[in-house]
């Protein structure tokens, strides 16, 4: 299953960096952050929730927004 997850609080490659690496490094999860669109596309498999997602973004000092299931021929 694919969501989006708003994030803010991103201000830089930095950041965006941070971030992408912390989602990728729970298992069952392969994250791509955009920047320019204050969010992350990712594709979770069973077993992991969105609020294991939202802490582990959350930990870093950012805030979580809306998280959203991908929708879509290509979601």
């Amino acid at each position: 299953m694919k969501k989006i997850i708003e994030i803010n609080g991103m201000h830089c490659e930095k950041c965006k960096a941070r971030v992408e690496n912390a989602l990728n490094g729970i298992e069952g999860v392969k994250a791509k952050v955009n920047l320019a669109k204050k969010n992350a596309v990712v594709e979770i498999k069973d077993g992991v929730s969105d609020e294991k997602i939202k802490n582990t973004v959350t930990d870093l000092g950012f805030e979580v927004g809306q998280i959203t299931v991908k929708k879509g021929i290509f979601g």
